[in-house]
């Protein structure tokens, strides 16, 4: 059986976990949220490698993964150097959409929402002077966009007007002063996808999920599983710390296809 682990410090992963699924169906998936740690996008740079690194190498002996997907662009954006020197499976990243952005805008003003970490990242600015170069690009750093997915998620509320709050500085923008193209930089923030759209009407919302889709397709081809066609041996959900809303994600968890959540311990 080939297993994919899925590994985010939330449940942003779920949104690139469909995409994946969708494409990939006879994989046995694994998904690990590092909700101890939550969220990574406000954490130094030697902690997320540190973390990513342990949690990893012991998702990989207690599992016995084929293939990691690190479903956390601030962890992709910082830590895969290094895991990929360490464990000796493939990995994919996901990194923020700004090629595709670029492309499909008209008026050549892009814009990133994403982690404090993300856009601060040389990564991501490499990232933008590689692909968006003749764009103007608009950025948006939060956490606060994070949470409100993390609560929808988990089966809470989240309004209109508090997605709205985080994206005020492009709000108060005249309409063609704002972005035609928005790259969801986080892999949470498809989960608010609708929001979003209903904000910006004008804009196409752009995220990796398709890409990242493809991309395990093909890894899985070129590693020629022998038993991937056999029957899935079912999904399974992991978390780190206290879950005050255990049933919330539970059902959560179950909703997309996955039969258990347990409890996820270094120790």
């Amino acid at each position: 059986m080939f297993r994919v682990l899925f590994f985010d410090s939330g449940l942003g992963g779920t949104s690139v976990f469909s995409a994946v699924k969708e494409l990939n169906p006879n994989c046995s998936y694994y998904y690990l949220f590092d909700n101890e740690c939550f969220p990574y996008g406000n954490k130094d740079e030697a902690f997320i490698i540190k973390r990513t690194d342990e949690i990893l190498e012991e998702s990989v002996r207690r599992f016995s993964v084929s293939l990691i997907i690190v479903a956390c662009n601030t962890a992709s954006t910082v830590a895969l150097p290094k895991l990929r020197d360490r464990i000796k499976i493939p990995i994919v990243g996901v990194v923020p959409a700004i090629k595709p952005a670029a492309i499909k805008s008209k008026s050549k003003i892009i814009g990133l929402v994403a982690t404090p970490g993300t856009i601060r990242r040389s990564y991501t600015n490499d990232l933008i002077e590689k692909f968006a170069k003749d764009c103007k690009v608009l950025k948006i750093g939060t956490t606060d966009l994070v949470r409100l997915c993390e609560r929808k998620m988990a089966g809470k509320p989240v309004t209109l007007t508090e997605v709205a709050e985080v994206f005020g500085p492009w709000l108060m923008l005249k309409p063609e002063e704002r972005p035609d193209s928005i790259v969801l930089g986080c892999t949470h923030f498809p989960l608010v996808k609708d929001e979003i759209g209903t904000l910006f009407p004008d804009a196409v919302l752009v995220d990796s999920g398709e890409a990242i889709g493809r991309r395990v397709r093909s890894l899985i081809s070129l590693n020629q599983a022998p038993s991937y066609e056999e029957i899935s041996d079912g999904n399974h959900a992991f978390y780190t710390g206290n879950l005050e809303n255990l049933s919330g994600y539970e059902n959560a968890f179950k909703s997309l296809g996955f039969k258990d959540l347990t409890a996820f311990s270094l120790k």
